[in-house]
């Protein structure tokens, strides 16, 4: 039986796309390896949001072909839509495919030379044991209409588009029906979910819709954008049991100056008021932050205000990205900052995401928790809380996927260990 492995770049959105390839290739006869060293088809889906996400696709095809010349390197994704051609060149590429063939991903795979197809059922023997991941992802949007000025996704993704609701219930129901009791819903700019449908439709009108499709599973959202959580999307992520309590906003920046600048005007105080409102309705929720350093026109006077603002605000962590021009974009050919500059300010901000985050784990010592057991091996367990606090423990007598009760035992500024509850 052919085997396949699929390496992921970037997004949740690409997790969730190859999450639905690995059920697809399985129902087709192909066996899923996480070993790409030993596999006939290793499936690539790629990443351009930066120059070291490009860099690093590189790197993993001339790996792959290395270590094992045999197989078939097929490669997707954003990096692939930008550079088809540079892409194509890589050793051991035999085909590069555009965004437009990803719900055709597995008939593609299946057409390669020297496969042929072995129609099986996909039975839950094969499902429990040999999933892609443990838990759940369902991409239910994607494409992006908005043009900030340092992003190039809306030209390699097209525009905003939404999977139907009635759609979206039937695989969130299905997925819970497979055992997955953690379910991300992933989307390109998850916050315009429904905007483009007739009837228009919204976030918050899917996740009411939603009601109990996930039965005993619950729900995680991916990023959110701050300028479209509002109020009533906040008071019903805060107020549903079914949603896991974790915010991920794309902030960027906290200087209006440089927000103008990336084309992401927003009214003062906003943000601070939107994680302040998040914080009072559910004050155990972690709340994330894309944040980005060393934008073009970012003086050190910017910087600051936006050190102080994250020291202050309720967030929880960061994600920092330092700034990288994409071909392209309206921000590629402004003046940049020196490099030294920017990773000295990234490394400023991923030390104080570390202690923020560090005092938030702390919170919960001593405490149980509802998680989801995301990896099993003889050294233990990892679990994952539904406030997105990764816990290690010793001894797990449940399989990946469940949900468990875990004790918080010891926080360490690097790591949070746990003893499983029977």
């Amino acid at each position: 039986m052919p085997s396949f492995a699929v390496r992921n770049f970037g997004c949740r959105v690409n997790q969730a796309e190859a999450f639905a390839w690995a059920d697809a290739f399985r129902e087709r006869g192909l066996r899923l390896d996480e070993d790409w060293g030993r596999s006939d088809v290793v499936v690539v889906n790629s990443c351009t949001l930066t120059g070291r996400a490009e860099r690093d696709v590189r790197k993993f095809i001339r790996a792959v072909h290395r270590e094992n010349p045999g197989s078939k390197i097929v490669v997707t994704g954003c990096y692939a839509e930008r550079a088809p051609a540079e892409i194509a060149a890589l050793p051991g590429v035999v085909s590069v495919l555009p965004q437009s063939a990803k719900d055709g991903m597995a008939d593609r795979v299946m057409a390669l030379d020297g496969l042929r197809m072995l129609p099986t059922e996909l039975d839950a023997e094969v499902d429990n044991n040999t999933s892609l991941r443990a838990r759940g992802y369902l991409k239910i949007q994607d494409g992006c209409d908005n043009r900030c000025a340092y992003c190039i996704i809306p030209s390699v993704r097209g525009r905003s588009r939404s999977v139907p609701p009635n759609d979206v219930v039937a695989a969130v129901s299905g997925l819970a029906g497979r055992g997955f009791r953690e379910i991300v819903l992933a989307g390109i700019h998850l916050s315009s979910y429904g905007e483009d449908l007739e009837p228009r439709g919204s976030l918050l009108g899917l996740l009411d819709e939603l009601g109990d499709a996930a039965g005993p599973a619950r729900l995680r959202l991916s990023s959110l954008d701050p300028r479209k959580t509002d109020a009533a999307l906040m008071t019903h992520i805060a107020g549903e049991r079914m949603i896991c309590p974790h915010v991920h906003l794309s902030l960027q920046h906290a200087s209006q100056r440089v927000l103008g600048l990336m084309g992401r005007p927003v009214g003062a105080g906003s943000y601070e008021w939107t994680l302040d409102e998040m914080a009072r309705l559910a004050p155990e929720a972690a709340l994330g932050a894309d944040i980005m350093v060393g934008f073009p026109g970012e003086a050190e006077a910017d910087f600051e205000e936006l050190r102080e603002f994250i020291e202050r605000s309720a967030l929880t962590y960061v994600h920092v990205f330092s700034y990288s021009p994409r071909p392209g974009t309206p921000a590629a050919t402004r003046p940049r900052i020196p490099t030294g500059v920017i990773t000295e300010r990234a490394k400023a901000l991923r030390r104080l995401s570390a202690m923020k985050d560090f005092r938030f784990r702390r919170r919960f010592l001593g405490r149980e928790l509802e998680a989801v057991v995301i990896d099993r091996s003889e050294k233990g367990a990892e679990v994952l809380t539904g406030n997105f606090v990764s816990v290690l423990v010793p001894s797990c007598p449940a399989p990946e996927r469940e949900l468990v009760q875990v004790s918080i035992r010891k926080v360490l500024p690097r790591r949070t260990e746990g003893e499983i509850i029977p």
